[in-house]
């Protein structure tokens, strides 16, 4: 019997595994005297390690099983934590060792005096976690006697068995892949002319989609939103995911936001829907509302009466899976009911991702089976797809006929209405990605969220596990990542294409698998002040509001074990107004919780954080990003574990803790924004796994220089360089080394405005020479540098990679760098250049101009 709500463990046991096997931590265990103990772990876990395959796959049919998995899954996140705990203190001695090794006072002072001093209050934690130790030997004695009771035992590794299949490592994703849509083209053309139809009604009506969840709605609608006739027909065009979170403000808002940016950000709703009144006025206009539940007639009507002065033909197009709410909307004559695909057409979606560039007549037995498969779908697109992806990569065809004869096809789908291609398609992800994607629960249905803010969340739960020292978190991520996405878990957004989404009956899926593990409390369940949180729940998050008080936080109480604790969304302002978080959730309910490992408090109006946050000593992630603070506390030096710290946009940031350089494990310092900051703390250097630094500041007052970047070999993407003005020895620039950064993709140099170009032309002619960066940029920006000409290196054609450059007030400049010769420049910007009175052949880069021979590649 195949795995279906299957309790992914085999990862985190190999986790606690590769834990185990540090020196450091079992040295450190001798010297607590707790090694004994820890030997016993061990040996336990080895013992359930080996029938846990055999307990994976009867916990479908026993619930005693099924219990024993949860128990077990429970145990390995409190065996994680002291084990972290454990890593802590190895940690803490190194950096006091560091301290006392150091010439001069200048290290140790910097360590926080909790880390140096035996206190009371530890030996009381000493305590505390003694106890817990003997909790967890107790419970996993107890757990490995009941093995042989459930009648648990080791399994034979059975080649080319459903085991092998869902065991498999995660091939290499595909560098691009882009599925068609198959088997639309009569309905696109359908809602094409209902769209242009102005006897419909009026200045506006509407029309609606109508169908079963993964059906194609949202795909048909993005077709004809992205159509040329559409873009022809309508002069205002907005897209805006609704879901079951049917909010009258911030769909309005959000249709301003795409018809008028920048226009939305007042308080007052009545004076936003004069706005778009306005914005929409004599306009003829289209606005897509996918995925529309609330049949209420007045939140409906108060939506639409901005919109009722716009010329006619204005259009809302609306998808639904409710007959009711487009009758409501539209009247029945202006709903389309979208059908299922014929097998044909699935068939070609289920071949585009199963055999990608593959020739079926090559593989004609595979291609038997897969037609066979494709008539199990019932005509689902999505279910086709998700299958599709799930054999692309697999060529042997017993692992096909195993999809094909399964018995997941003969499950009913539940109240969640789970379909049994889904089901499958989880089931034979390899134990990794399981359990990257449960984790993604914690976003409601239709959440747009990016790519690299998940990858850093996988990476702060420990999700994202290193085979080997060379492998980069950062990377495998990405590649989980695109895996998923190949696979139709996630999807590109239709309304932004830089963002992702999961489908709603993907999302289902991913509730359905992490049960209570992982809680989204939506709005019912906010304001739901009685409802409970499991002690089973490890990662929560909530919709941030305008004011969240204490009181809907109280349920957090003695939720000590919780990991997660998100305000959505990350990156972006609930409605474009301000959110405030009652001080007491930071000052007593956080400080409580001491394994979290993820924080996020984006955009919530802060303005302190209290020192206890230097407790949370599991921390890994924390983004306070669009707060009010002003600095953040000393005692933040405390979290050696913290992996990313978001501070983009605090715009009252005026330092960073002087403690930052305890931060050992950092790799993502973000204060990209904080327009306050004026010094990075003199400790920075000391960052040397640093992948992202979106601001370094060069300060000559305390001695913090350039050639602090000698050591960061491993910052990637996009890095600026300010104050540079401040770069005095110009051997410090080249120690900075730009040269040996690789993954460097983009960089921003500047100088400052104040200055008043006395003097040091030749200076800063000099440092921008010797600041000269690796050849794998693709994006420079040169901005108020001082010097009368530039460099020879910027526009060599040897930067072959380059596609964006931009040279911004650099007003002492007489002339223009040669530039012609770059062959990848697509995008070039000019501007403030005052002193430059001629543009001559020197810019193309030959003395000779000829048409089409300089920057082949401009837009």
């Amino acid at each position: 019997m195949e795995v279906v709500g299957e309790v992914v463990l085999s990862v985190s046991l190999e986790l606690l595994f590769s834990k185990l096997a540090s020196s450091d931590l079992w040295k450190y265990a001798r010297q607590k005297q707790v090694h004994t103990e820890l030997k016993k772990w061990k040996t336990r876990l080895l013992e359930i390690r080996e029938v846990l395959d055999d307990a994976e796959d009867k916990q479908m049919t026993k619930q005693h099983v099924k219990a024993w998995l949860a128990h077990l899954r429970d145990l390995a996140y409190d065996v994680e934590d002291v084990l972290d705990e454990f890593g802590y203190q190895v940690m803490r001695r190194k950096l006091v060792a560091e301290g006392d090794a150091a010439s001069t006072s200048k290290v140790r002072k910097f360590i926080p005096t909790c880390c140096t001093t035996f206190t009371p209050i530890q030996a009381m934690r000493n305590v505390k976690l003694g106890s817990k130790i003997e909790d967890i030997t107790r419970r996993l004695e107890e757990i490995s006697a009941q093995k042989a009771e459930l009648g648990l035992e080791k399994l034979k590794v059975q080649i080319g068995g459903t085991r092998a299949a869902t065991q498999s490592p995660t091939p290499p994703p595909p560098l691009v892949f882009k599925p068609g849509v198959y088997g639309r083209d009569e309905d696109k053309t359908k809602i094409l002319a209902m769209l242009n139809d102005e006897s419909l009604g009026g200045n506006l009506s509407v029309v609606s989609i109508v169908a079963m969840g993964g059906m194609g709605k949202t795909t048909l609608a993005g077709l004809v939103y992205d159509d040329e006739e559409t873009s022809k027909h309508f002069a205002l065009k907005a897209w805006v995911c609704v879901s079951d979170q049917f909010h009258v403000e911030t769909i309005t808002r959000a249709v301003l936001r795409d018809i008028a940016p920048g226009n939305n950000d007042s308080p007052d709703f009545h004076q936003i829907q004069r706005k778009l009144r306005d914005e929409t006025k004599g306009k003829r206009f289209l606005i897509v509302l996918d995925d529309l539940w609330n049949e209420k007639y007045d939140q409906w009507d108060s939506l639409r009466s901005p919109l009722l002065e716009g010329a006619p033909g204005s259009k809302i197009l609306v998808t639904t899976r409710n007959k009711n709410v487009a009758t409501m909307m539209g009247g029945d004559k202006n709903f389309y009911e979208l059908k299922h695909l014929s097998d044909n057409d699935c068939w070609e979606l289920f071949k585009k991702h199963a055999f990608e560039n593959r020739n079926t007549k090559e593989h004609p037995d595979l291609a038997l089976i897969g037609r066979e498969i494709v008539k199990k779908c019932g005509g689902l697109p999505l279910a086709a797809k998700a299958l599709g992806g799930l054999l692309r990569h697999e060529h042997r065809e017993d692992k096909w006929n195993i999809i094909l004869a399964s018995k997941i096809w003969n499950l009913p789908s539940d109240k969640c209405g789970i379909l049994p291609a889904l089901r499958l398609s989880y089931n034979h992800l390899p134990s990794h990605l399981k359990r990257c994607f449960a984790y993604c629960t914690l976003f409601p249905q239709d959440y747009e969220f990016k790519k690299e803010e998940v990858i850093l969340l996988w990476m702060a739960e420990g999700l994202i596990q290193q085979s080997n020292e060379d492998e980069k978190m950062e990377d495998l991520g990405d590649d989980y990542f695109c895996e998923l996405l190949s696979r139709s878990f996630f999807q590109s957004s239709s309304s932004n294409k830089s963002r992702f989404v999961m489908h709603d009956l993907i999302n289902d899926l991913a509730n359905s698998i992490a049960g209570d593990t992982c809680l989204h409390l939506d709005d019912e369940l906010w304001n739901d002040l009685q409802c409970p949180i499991s002690e089973n729940t490890r990662h929560s998050s909530f919709i941030r509001h305008f004011c969240d008080i204490f009181k809907n936080f109280e349920r957090f109480h003695k939720k000590e074990r919780l990991r997660t604790f998100i305000a959505l969304p990350i990156d972006v302002p609930t409605s474009g107004l301000p959110s405030f978080i009652s001080n007491k959730v930071l000052e007593e309910l956080i400080p409580r919780l001491g394994h979290l490992r993820v924080i996020s408090l984006a955009h919530y109006m802060i303005s302190e954080i209290p020192d206890s946050f230097g407790k949370l000593k599991h921390l890994r992630y924390l983004n306070l990003s669009y707060t009010s603070i002003k600095w953040l506390p000393d005692s933040i030096g405390n979290l050696f574990y913290l992996q990313t710290l978001k501070l983009s946009c605090c715009k009252e940031l005026i330092r960073l803790p002087i403690s930052i350089g305890n931060l050992i494990n950092l790799r993502h310092l973000d204060v990209a924004g904080a327009i306050k900051l004026q010094e990075m703390p003199i400790q920075i250097g000391k960052l040397k796994d640093l992948r992202i630094l979106s601001n370094f500041i060069v300060d000559k007052n305390n001695g913090l220089t350039i050639k602090e970047l000698k050591d960061m070999s491993h910052l990637r993407r996009e890095l600026c360089i300010s104050k540079l003005e401040n770069v005095v020895n110009i051997q410090d620039a080249r120690d900075a080394a730009l040269k040996l950064k690789r993954n460097l993709e983009s960089l921003i140099m500047q100088w400052s405005s104040e200055l008043d170009g006395s003097g040091n032309e030749r200076n800063q002619m000099d440092v921008l020479d010797s600041l000269q960066p690796c050849l794998n940029l693709n994006k420079l920006c040169i901005q108020l540098y001082g010097g009368p000409k530039f460099p020879r290196w910027i526009g060599d054609a040897l930067f072959s990679k380059m596609v964006d450059l931009s040279l911004i007030d650099c007003r002492e400049c007489t002339s223009l760098p040669c530039l012609g010769q770059l062959p990848s420049l697509k995008q070039l910007r000019i501007q403030g250049m005052d002193g430059v009175k001629k543009v001559g052949a020197e810019f193309y880069g030959e003395t000779r101009v000829s048409a089409g021979k300089f920057f082949p590649s401009l837009e």
